[in-house]
């Protein structure tokens, strides 16, 4: 199973120490299984942390987006990835709720939710396509997501744009296909998918 997501609850941005640093209460992984690099979510943090205080959110490197995407080396002994990645998920909602703000504020209400709606129809125009035309295929010996699965999904997300359907950004994060052969690009699927995401919190 080609996993896109990993589910991340929402919940508080993570408090600072004594020491200037971001308090982690991350358990370690029991060797031989494997975790994130403790320095690189710790440095990640911090650079997260001073952004958010300073009120730089949307100014610098580090958005919504980019923590949705950030990495981390796995390595033995290192910081439970479920837990790393609940805090990411925190960090994620906070800076897009702060980027919200500053979006209404210098571009007004109206401006700001009619480009929602543009963005979802930009969505809806590519996911409303005929089973299996929907993205561009994977050469035949390159993997990719399953078409079908792929499809499934799309369908749920066109209900939820046309029809007002119930569906969580959790949902969203956490699809996952099969991998095949010939399949859907990952890389087109995945980013469709982040557009969608982008969408559900600007207008949640």
């Amino acid at each position: 199973m080609a996993t896109r997501r990993v589910d991340r609850p929402r919940g508080r941005f993570p408090a600072v120490g004594q020491n200037g640093l971001v308090s982690t209460t991350f358990p370690r992984t029991r060797r031989p299984r494997l975790g994130y690099r403790v320095e690189q979510v710790e440095d990640f943090l911090e650079e997260a942390r001073r952004a958010y205080d300073a009120g730089a959110v949307g100014d610098g490197v580090i958005t919504s987006q980019t923590i949705r995407h950030t990495a981390f080396e796995l390595i033995k002994g290192g910081y439970e990835t479920d837990t790393v990645d609940a805090a990411l998920e925190r960090l994620e909602d906070a800076f897009a709720l702060r980027e919200r703000e500053r979006a209404l504020k210098q571009r007004g209400d109206d401006a700001y939710y009619a480009d929602a709606r543009v963005r979802a129809q930009e969505i809806l125009d590519r996911l409303a396509r005929p089973a299996g035309e929907r993205f561009t295929r994977a050469g035949r010996l390159t993997a990719g997501y399953h078409v079908g699965d792929v499809d499934a999904f799309a369908d749920l997300l066109v209900a939820y744009f046309r029809d007002g359907v119930p569906l969580t950004i959790t949902e969203v994060r956490t699809a996952a296909f099969r991998s095949r052969r010939g399949g859907y690009s990952e890389p087109q699927v995945d980013l469709v998918i982040d557009a969608v995401i982008d969408v559900m919190l600007a207008v949640r």
